[in-house]
């Protein structure tokens, strides 16, 4: 079959819906660090005890458990906007208020209601997320699943480096209390830019609310791989996140870098690897097509693991842990590229929020459990141990994707013959 044009690039309409999914990644990005790092740094600089920072880990939760509230979403429409314009719309007003309530409070004087508020921004943001991954999904046509993954997973990275380096920044020579309307002020400007995306077309959807809560779930299960699936979607991930569950502490107290050595390889070197590697990325899975390319990418993000033994053998050497930053978050990134046009491929478009909600959370899942393991691990055997276990964790991921190329959800898939032709 013939492209028209010779390019997916040239087919109509790919441009402005690319376009949307880039900023909606940016409006998703924002929200992450406001009610993360960056408000732990507001609460640390403030002198608060480490007991309370470790309180602030329930904040997060609204992310692991969006999938409860996302079949409202697939359900009820709650702006004239449109279903998915409506809920995004509405929840980038209440994380601007929630932000700028934020800045008028101390949290040396009102530790409490700031972690309240921080539980609220989270869960406006998780929301949004639900909107956001579900527009994506519907919005994109199949063959623009790979560059719009690659696209949306850059933005999403911008937005959190303007809620993580800028506000810190911000924060440094201006005060918490600017940082934080700064941001509000910031999300407020995307979302009047949102107002302008083109709503997806949806023919059908849930008929009640228990059709969009058990509809969902019983569309996935009646699959014949159901079970195949979820263990993929498991462990695909899963060596990937172990490596890094401890890179900053490996760093810093492995090999002894300063500060401002983590803070040049992850903001600078991270973010133009994170970048690179999600455009290059999609851009190179429209010729291997989703298969070969979460097969291919896994691989190089499994072997980028290895690279962290090569730095614990040489020790603290500021190039090549400049190099092994760059390496593994420009792998990771295609490799999450790949991963997101893969779990969009799964969604029933009739209940597209709950679905990819929940397969998302699903992917965290190995994560979570093995996550608590890898501070002993290390205790035990130390790092070089650790990472070339962290690498061997990629292989039954590997080989669950090895094994699932006949799947329905991989069918279509673009064999490149020519450099016009894709088949």
């Amino acid at each position: 079959m013939k492209l028209n044009a010779q390019s997916p690039l040239k087919q109509p309409g790919f441009s402005s819906r690319i376009y949307s999914v880039t900023l909606l990644g940016i409006c998703s990005g924002l929200p992450f660090a406001l009610s993360g790092s960056t408000l732990q740094a507001w609460f640390t600089e403030s002198g608060l005890s480490l007991a309370l920072l470790g309180f602030m880990s329930i904040i997060g939760w609204p992310y692991t458990f969006k999938w409860l509230w996302a079949p409202a979403l697939d359900r009820l429409t709650i702006l004239p906007l449109g279903r998915r314009k409506g809920w995004i719309f509405a929840m980038q007003m209440a994380l601007i208020l929630v932000l700028f309530a934020m800045s008028y409070l101390d949290p040396a004087q009102h530790p409490g209601f700031l972690i309240g508020f921080g539980i609220l921004l989270a869960f406006f943001s998780a929301t949004q997320d639900v909107g956001i991954d579900a527009y994506n999904t519907e919005s994109l046509l199949p063959l623009e699943r790979a560059l719009g993954s690659g696209f949306n997973v850059t933005g999403y990275r911008l937005g959190m480096l303007f809620s993580g380096a800028l506000a810190l920044i911000l924060a440094d020579h201006l005060g918490w209390a600017f940082a934080y309307r700064c941001m509000g002020i910031l999300l407020l400007g995307l979302s009047i830019f949102g107002l302008f995306i083109a709503e997806p077309k949806v023919l059908k959807t849930p008929s009640s609310m228990k059709d969009a809560f058990i509809g969902p779930l019983k569309d996935f299960w009646q699959r014949p791989n159901a079970l195949w699936l979820i263990s993929l979607i498991i462990l695909y991930k899963l060596g990937e996140a172990y490596a890094l569950s401890l890179t900053t502490p490996f760093l810093l107290r492995g090999l002894h870098f300063s500060l401002t050595d983590l803070a040049i390889a992850n903001k600078v070197v991270g973010l133009i690897a994170a970048i690179t590697g999600g455009i290059f990325g999609g851009w190179w899975m429209l010729r291997l097509g989703l298969y070969r390319a979460l097969f291919l990418f896994g691989i190089f993000a499994a072997l980028s693991n290895l690279l962290f033994i090569l730095l614990a053998v040489v020790g603290k050497n500021y190039p090549l842990m400049l190099t092994v930053i760059f390496t593994e978050t420009f792998f990771g990134s295609m490799s999450a590229t790949a991963f997101v046009a893969f779990l969009m491929s799964l969604c029933n478009t009739q209940y597209t929020a709950m679905q990819y909600s929940a397969l998302s959370s699903i992917a965290s899942l190995g994560r979570v459990v093995l996550g608590s393991s890898s501070g002993l691990l290390v205790a035990h055997l130390g790092w070089i141990n650790f990472y070339g276990i962290s690498a061997a964790i990629c292989i039954p991921g590997l080989y669950f994707i090895w094994k699932s190329q006949y799947l329905p959800c991989f069918e279509n898939k673009p064999k490149i013959l020519s450099g016009n032709e894709v088949f």
